[in-house]
């Protein structure tokens, strides 16, 4: 660790030390007793059990999402900390720029200087940063993570994959900080999965998103951590004058969960679509916060979670609208809508408004409800039997999220992530 540290640049060995000495002052927050942290308890989080550790081989755990082959993948090399691909690219190359954020800060260092914890920082005054201690953590020991900077007007044809494996029994910190210049264009798939299908530990991410002016960015984030693992994540996007981000989370792993899910609309023309998805089962617990804040006239966002839950597992979605003084002409939209497959399954939707300007179009919608019956009987009536029923009306449930994306080998592969989880919720 100190041959890293000497390695680093001043600007971040400060960074560190800052967000350090702000850890120390932290407290992890109390059950119904921190705004954003009511529905997750930590009061069984021993952060002292596992010891800060590096991410696996990415070839040490299955895909969530199955890539096409010709797309630009890329995960740390465990032997020597590089790229196992053709992506790392000098500065002035002319392609995208893909590298771990530790030789980032040699090789890109103007371009993490300047965005790295400008949008997800221990001391920013947001849900994600400012009072978190988990981003403090984060700004203070990450060892893994990845830079994906897009100069201007260059399209990437082809979606580039990152993966990030946690090992078991560590604390593992992790970012990744993507940069659209103006003009620019690209598609990000990230994973986040576990080496050990039953191991422990902690998973603690940040996600930071720049969509500069005219650019447009598609991130597919899937997260299949172990169900014994404890997973938080901090992540906020900017969008600037006439971007275009089309942000997709998918939640199937971890014991307990909590994510804050961030986009601001920071110019006017930017627009954003935000799109969830989760199925739990036994006792998981998922808790998603999202925010769609227009800090400027002439934006547009919407957002749609589904959720599918059985067992004893719960999850959380809350979500805010908030329109900053002067954002006129916002149009907003948000809904959450649950399928519940046990009795014992719970899931709680609740979605927020705060409008500071008049002349706005905000709205929003949310559901929990168990499989119908009456649906159920419909389809073992035509000789279905009960496990192809459900997934009938689970699929049915579903095809409103497929049905945001065009045809092509992302819709695909999401749609086959979710078949794959479906099969196993139904088997539990």
């Amino acid at each position: 660790m100190a041959s890293q540290a000497a390695a680093q640049p001043a600007w971040l060995l400060r960074r560190r030390e800052h967000a350090a000495e702000l850890s120390r002052q932290m407290e992890l927050p109390a059950f119904h007793g921190v705004p954003g942290w009511e529905f997750t308890p930590l009061d069984r989080l021993d952060l002292r059990a596992y010891p800060d550790g590096r991410a696996a081989d990415p070839g040490s755990a299955p895909r969530l999402l199955q890539a096409p082959s010709s797309a630009l993948s890329a995960g740390a090399s465990q032997a020597e900390d590089r790229p196992r691909n053709d992506l790392a690219r000098e500065h002035d190359s002319a392609g995208p720029i893909v590298l771990p954020l530790q030789e980032a800060g040699r090789l890109c260092g103007e371009v993490l200087e300047r965005h790295l914890g400008s949008a997800v920082s221990a001391g920013e005054p947001s849900a994600s940063g400012e009072g978190n201690p988990f981003v403090a953590y984060n700004d203070a020991r990450w060892t893994d993570g990845w830079l994906v900077y897009v100069p201007a007007h260059l399209e990437v044809l082809e979606p580039i994959v990152l993966s990030t494996v946690h090992r078991p029994q560590t604390f593992l910190h992790h970012r990744v900080l993507i940069v659209l210049e103006e003009g620019a264009q690209a598609e990000v798939w990230a994973q986040q999965l576990s080496a050990a299908p039953e191991g422990e530990g902690i998973s603690n991410g940040v996600v930071e998103l720049f969509v500069g002016p005219h650019a447009s960015l598609r991130f597919i984030e899937a997260q299949g951590l172990s169900e014994r693992t404890w997973m938080f994540g901090a992540e906020r996007a900017i969008v600037e004058r006439d971007g275009h981000l089309q942000w997709t989370a998918l939640g199937f792993g971890s014991a307990n969960g909590k994510v804050f899910l961030e986009t601001k609309l920071a110019e006017p023309g930017a627009h954003a679509s935000i799109t969830g998805a989760y199925a739990t089962r036994g006792a998981q617990h998922l808790d998603f916060d999202t925010l769609q804040e227009h800090a400027a006239p002439n934006t547009s966002s919407d957002l749609a979670f589904r959720g599918v839950l059985t067992g004893r597992s719960s999850a959380v979605w809350r979500g805010m609208i908030e329109v900053d003084p002067g954002a006129q002409r916002t149009d907003a939209f948000q809904e959450s809508r649950n399928l519940l497959l046990s009795k014992r399954a719970h899931a709680d939707a609740i979605p927020g408004l705060e409008i500071l300007a008049d002349d706005v179009r905000c709205t929003h919608a949310a559901a929990v409800a168990q499989v119908d019956p009456e649906q159920l009987f419909y389809l073992a009536s035509h000789g279905l039997p009960e496990n192809a029923a459900k997934r009938l009306v689970i699929e049915g449930f579903l095809q409103a999220i497929l049905e945001r994306f065009a045809g092509g080998a992302l819709r695909e592969a999401i749609g086959d992530a979710l078949q794959r989880r479906i099969d196993l919720v139904l088997a539990a």
